[in-house]
């Protein structure tokens, strides 16, 4: 396939693993004569697993490319990277804060600004919409000025706005700067990826993106478990102090230590051109749009619980803002086991298709359970059998939105920067479509959550059915095609 010039000029300035006449014959074959590693849609590297390899950002000693470390610089390249992987797994993390820190609050909030529970659950909807629509932005933008200024220009709206929040006299002005918010914090997002595509290669590259995942699994759990902390000192308007406080922190360590990564000469100004032309063919593939709609459904089911359950478990069971903590952080963990059976068990033993389709499955059963239980079907239950199918609901997400975005990213190796964009944007947007829908009828039923569940999880199992059509894909693979 012909190459656009962004691609030429990503392939121009990948980093080799070696240096002299010889660099260009190891592209081709790899040092070893073994095919090369390739490098997403750039190009192929050169790389040795077995071979010990010292990485570092460009620019310091032992950067790819450079010339064996000495021990010593071996050692402060190694202390380099455990800087750069700080930095940008806090900036992979500060979404999830700023979305989940928020979540015990969000009782405390309806009644301190005397709003509907529906408006104040827009507060969640606006940031996530920011942080979708945001994604769309800056990406190109770091494609064409690099990635330190729209870096820092990004944290600095988003401390800008984090500390308006803290200070907001109104449900209106919240919610127009928590989506100010969400758009400035999709820098950290867009950026720490793009950064870890310059620095890294092979098989260093992996282990990083595998780096940040843990980090960014990590947080939601960690976050509301934080908020519930905060709010035993002080109010909600201190979880915006904290957030404020942690932005300024990642804007001065950007500013001090994370140095530019894309050089000028693979900078590119076609960058929003380019992925508008490339993302309208992609959505005329009807199997990737089936798998992208289906996943953000599934996602949708999911933000349908964030927005839900603080209210849900807080001020329909009872339970105070530390227990909903607790069981918002087990239901994360659940949610990242199932993950990572899904990836070290199931996937190369099962067609991905039987896995996806047995997690939506699930999910659609345990959406169907809630809405028995929130209806009364049941008679009166407690808070541990709803907390039970809540749990089995976000730990079968772990079966389902991996696999949504595997499957469509298979189909788009000529385009996987476009196409990720494309399944975190619907993502996001339709989560943030569904987040008001819960609270429509007031914050004592929680049958609004069930019911927008129940809805998404069908309509995900329709779309997988009737656009993927994995059936036709299992008879074309038994026939060797």
């Amino acid at each position: 396939m012909p190459e656009s010039g962004g691609g030429r000029a990503q392939r121009a300035h990948i980093p080799t693993s070696g240096t002299g006449p010889g660099a260009d014959a190891d592209l081709a074959t790899g040092a070893d004569g073994h095919p090369a590693v390739p490098h997403g849609d750039a190009g192929a590297l050169a790389v040795d697993p077995a071979a010990p390899q010292a990485t570092a950002p460009a620019g310091i000693p032992g950067a790819p490319g450079s010339s064996p470390l000495p021990a010593p610089a071996a050692k402060a390249a190694r202390r380099t990277g455990l800087l750069v992987t700080l930095v940008l797994g806090g900036l992979t993390a500060l979404p999830p804060l700023s979305m989940d820190m928020y979540l015990p609050a969000l009782p405390a909030v309806t009644d301190s600004l005397s709003a509907p529970a529906a408006t104040i659950q827009l507060t969640l909807t606006a940031c996530l919409a920011g942080m979708a629509l945001g994604q769309l932005v800056v990406g190109p933008m770091s494609d064409r000025w690099g990635r330190r200024t729209p870096l820092l220009l990004g944290m600095v709206v988003y401390v800008l706005a984090t500390a308006i929040c803290a200070l907001a006299p109104t449900a209106g002005l919240l919610i127009g700067f928590r989506l100010l918010q969400g758009l400035a914090g999709a820098a950290g997002i867009v950026i720490a990826r793009a950064v870890v595509r310059d620095l890294y290669d092979g098989v260093e590259m992996a282990r990083f993106f595998s780096t940040l995942m843990l980090i960014s699994g990590a947080a939601p759990i960690v976050a509301p478990l934080i908020g519930g902390q905060v709010l035993r000192v002080t109010d909600w308007r201190g979880i915006f102090v904290v957030l404020t406080v942690v932005g300024i922190v990642l804007t001065l360590v950007v500013w001090k230590w994370l140095h530019e990564t894309l050089p000028p000469a693979a900078r590119h100004t076609g960058g929003v051109t380019d992925a508008l032309r490339t993302m309208r063919g992609l959505l005329a593939d009807r199997v990737f749009t089936g798998y992208m709609v289906a996943g953000g459904l599934a996602f949708a089911v999911l933000f349908a619980y964030i927005s839900a359950s603080p209210f849900v478990v807080q001020e329909i069971y009872g339970a105070s803002p530390q227990t909903f903590s607790l069981l918002f952080g087990l239901n994360s963990i659940g949610l990242i086991v199932v993950g990572q059976i899904n990836g070290k068990l199931l996937v190369g033993r099962f067609r991905l298709d039987k896995v996806l389709g047995f997690g939506l499955a699930v999910i659609v059963l345990a959406a169907v359970a809630l809405l028995l239980m929130t209806t009364g079907v049941f008679g009166e239950v407690g808070l541990v059998p709803v907390a039970a199918g809540l749990f089995v609901l976000m730990s079968a997400m772990g079966l389902a939105m991996p696999n949504t975005n595997a499957q469509a990213l298979m189909r788009t190796k000529h385009a996987a920067g476009s196409a990720s964009a494309l399944l975190g944007t619907s993502s996001f947007l339709i989560g943030a479509v569904a987040s008001p829908l819960v609270g429509i009828a007031g914050e004592d039923t929680a049958v609004p959550m069930a019911v927008v569940q129940v809805s998404c999880a069908v309509a995900a199992v329709a779309c997988f059915l009737l656009l993927c059509r994995p059936w036709q894909r299992a008879g074309r693979e038994a026939d060797g095609l």
